[in-house]
């Protein structure tokens, strides 16, 4: 089986299953720890696991159930408005744990629906948006297949959600949705110092600029995602973002929780730092 081969492993996250699990078991025992609920979609962060994997751990592992998930439909990928939407066509995905097979029925499905790159696994680029999530999925998930897609931030994006689910559901898959992102990234490293330096600039991140992305994040309301993302800068993937809303939506969510949030400033106080976000998706 053709395989996406791992490119951030041993720098951004651990190299080999026993450190990951060691990790992975360290960020389940942090507050808030995984939530009890009817969770069928969550928005995470993708830095490196040091600075963000706590977050994106225990979304991920709040998103079990009881019953079994066929396939967790992950978006993600830093794209500009333009960007062409592409997907993973087949083969597996590795991970420490072992790989993650692609669902190529639903794949072929959303390809067969929409205007798509495909790209198989030895052209797929090397994204952490996707990647930094494999061993979370791997680990909570270890018979579920994936369907990886990049998704640009314009309208189309709520319509590849939709559609991934639509054509789910036609299939009789029980998935769950990711969508991969990371917040604010301020400071002269990214160009973005509009609120000055120092305390005052984290305070205006954390309390405004991504203040007002998590609140579109809750809404669900696709539009005001891409919006925030493309005027304010507060969503590296606002594409990703949106498709996960609409795809939740579609699946029946009908409240949003607000997870976790963090800096990397905490992690290592910088004049460039970046925010990280948590949200859940629930049916009740």
């Amino acid at each position: 089986m053709e395989k996406k081969k791992m490119a951030f492993a041993g720098s951004w996250y651990p190299a080999n299953a026993a450190e990951c699990e060691a990790s992975i078991k360290g960020f389940l025992k942090e507050k808030p720890g995984p939530l009890d609920g009817s969770f069928i979609g969550g928005i995470v962060p993708h830095a490196g696991w040091y600075y963000s994997g706590s977050i994106a751990c225990r979304v991920i592992a709040s998103l079990k159930s009881d019953e079994k998930i066929d396939t967790i439909i992950l978006f993600g990928a830093h794209m500009h408005k333009q960007s062409e939407p592409f997907i993973l066509t087949h083969g597996a995905v590795e991970t420490p744990f072992g790989p993650i097979e692609v669902d190529e029925e639903l794949t072929d499905k959303i390809i067969a629906g929409i205007s798509i790159r495909k790209m198989p696994p030895f052209k797929f680029p090397d994204e952490n948006t996707f990647e930094l999530q494999y061993p979370f999925i791997k680990y909570f998930f270890p018979d579920a297949k994936i369907v990886v897609c990049g998704v640009a931030p314009s309208f189309f994006a709520a319509i590849i959600g939709s559609m991934a689910v639509e054509e789910a559901n036609n299939l009789s898959r029980n998935v769950r949705i990711i969508g991969s992102t990371d917040m604010t990234h301020y400071g002269p490293d990214f160009g973005f110092t509009n609120a000055g330096t120092g305390t005052k600039a984290v305070e205006w991140v954390k309390n405004e600029n991504d203040r007002n992305a998590i609140q579109a994040m809750m809404e669900m309301d696709e539009s005001k995602i891409i919006a925030q993302g493309l005027e304010n800068k507060n969503m590296c993937c606002a594409g990703a973002v949106a498709a996960s809303a609409a795809a939740c939506k579609k699946l029946g969510a009908v409240k949003a929780v607000e997870f976790d949030y963090a800096t990397s400033f905490e992690k290592s106080a910088s004049a460039s730092f970046v925010g990280y976000a948590g949200v859940l998706y629930s049916l009740s």
